[in-house]
């Protein structure tokens, strides 16, 4: 299924001009054992709704930012650099 995205940079644009970066996770906030550097690595909560997530315009700016999605629906709430997140 194709959705538009709105690069905040360069504006709306086919979802094939992003590469997806995963949904954002907490880093860990000292120096993590191997157990929680796996799971921050590796697990993710993957839901069936609403997900802030990372995306790179790779056909554009190639600027990161965050979009919140739905993901049963792929109807996008916001997109934003990551310091104008709301």
């Amino acid at each position: 299924m194709s959705f538009v995205l709105t690069c905040p940079n360069c504006g709306v644009r086919e979802v094939t001009d992003f590469a997806f970066g995963g949904e954002v996770t907490e880093r860990p906030k000292s120096r993590p054992s191997t157990r929680e550097l796996n799971t921050y690595n590796y697990f993710r909560r993957n839901v069936a709704g609403v997900q802030r997530e990372w995306w790179y315009h790779r056909s554009g700016c190639r600027a990161w930012f965050l979009a919140e999605r739905d993901t049963r629906t792929n109807d996008v709430h916001w997109t934003a650099m990551p310091e104008a997140a709301p």
